[in-house]
């Protein structure tokens, strides 16, 4: 019998893990289906991009896992059972169940309103794709002149401003940042910045606070009026519902706690990796929510399961930050150096060579996804199946062959 592993969600971490255990496990040994309701894989870091205007290479799945032995569904989850250690999907036919021996939780995040009046019916958001286009077409009809303000002075916010500013050099772009422009850079990270901004010419409204959006404009707690034919909302991100359903435990806003291993503390059939996941890093601070957290996370819990099916050592590798790579449009961009814990140092890179250090990165990391078995070792490792108990629930485990 076949260990059945269910991965849901394809983005970098779900399509990540399914390629890596592909590579690790003996086809015949395994069942890998991975679960997704669009059909190609999404670049999130280049949203917006595709806001701006840019068209993206397309990615299909198929052509990605021929011939891995990955399975991949084309469906929603609609809710997941770990006790029955079932996953209930909407396919093209309709509903379905999926059993599985091992999940491996990557549905991610997406957008959050942060429960601000007007926000959900006027604002656009960047977190998915079919966000990203609606902003498109919102932008694209946009006469010239027209105010566009991008709320959030985070990652997402500067690389959607810079982007919007440097594609459409016609509109009155503004960005509101809670806090002072890029307060978490280093001061040759924060000159750059400012450089650039100020160069794009996009307005900032730094200590701005919006808990208002209309049609037209946003309203900030100060009592102020910032005219807005579109608002940009990008403050920040909220987990899939999904987990918030089950018996998984929880931390706060729902990420699932995990172990070093990215393995569910509550249920040991469980993995969760990315967003969704709540792991501990450097300095005991908890792993941001970003594309450089999730790819470790990613590999060690990939590896941690399939070592434990196959019956070796169980790899734990420290997951720690080198750098925060921003993209300021196409010809700009900002590396700023971090410590382990994601504390700015002083050294950034700058200018053209980081937009294309930011590029290369953007690039190896869709390289990575869309070819999962590149290196593949020529004899991947042999399970054998196994009856066993473990923390009290009955869980199937694998020796080596």
């Amino acid at each position: 019998m076949e260990h059945r592993i269910v991965v849901l969600g394809a983005g970098y971490t779900g399509a990540l893990a399914a390629g890596r255990l592909a590579k690790r496990l003996h086809h015949e040994d395994v069942a890998i289906t991975l679960v997704n309701p669009e059909p190609d894989f999404v670049e999130r870091v280049r949203l917006h991009q595709i806001a701006a205007g840019q068209d993206l290479r397309p990615r299909p799945f198929d052509e990605m896992f021929a011939g891995t032995g990955v399975e991949v569904k084309l469906a929603k989850v609609t809710a997941v059972d770990v006790d029955r250690k079932a996953v209930a999907v909407t396919a093209a036919n309709g509903p379905e169940e999926l059993e599985y021996d091992t999940l491996v939780y990557a549905l991610g995040s997406g957008w959050n309103d942060g429960g601000v009046p007007g926000a959900a019916e006027h604002a656009d958001e960047i977190s998915s794709r079919p966000g990203a286009l609606r902003l498109r077409d919102r932008l694209a009809a946009l006469d010239a002149g027209r105010p566009v303000v991008v709320v959030g002075g985070g990652l997402t916010g500067l690389e959607a401003a810079t982007e919007i500013a440097e594609a459409r050099p016609d509109l009155d772009v503004a960005l509101a940042a809670h806090g002072a422009l890029g307060d978490w850079l280093s001061e040759k990270g924060r000159t750059h910045l400012r450089k650039v901004v100020d160069g794009l010419g996009i307005t900032v409204h730094e200590h701005t606070a919006v808990n208002g959006v209309e049609a037209d404009r946003v309203t900030t707690a100060d009592g102020r009026t910032i005219p807005a034919a579109v608002t940009v909302w990008t403050t920040g991100f909220a987990v899939h519902p999904i987990a918030g359903a089950t018996t998984l435990e929880l931390a706060d806003h729902g990420r699932i706690v995990v172990d070093s291993t990215m393995r569910s503390v509550s249920h040991p059939d469980v993995y969760a990796v990315g967003d969704a996941a709540m792991a501990i890093g450097p300095g005991d601070k908890p792993l941001r929510m970003s594309c450089a957290s999730g790819v470790p996370m990613t590999w060690q819990a990939a590896d941690a399961l399939a070592a434990r099916l196959t019956g070796t050592k169980v790899p734990h590798a420290s997951i720690r930050y080198a750098q925060q790579c921003i993209s300021l449009g196409r010809k700009e961009g900002l590396i700023q150096f971090v410590t382990a814990d994601d504390r700015a140092v002083d050294r950034a890179l700058t200018g053209r060579l980081a937009a294309r250090y930011k590029e290369l990165i953007c690039k190896g990391a869709a390289w990575g996804v869309a070819h999962p078995t590149v290196g593949m070792p020529s004899r991947r490792r042999r399970v054998v199946r196994q009856e066993t108990q473990e923390t009290g629930s009955r869980a199937r485990t694998q020796a080596t062959a």
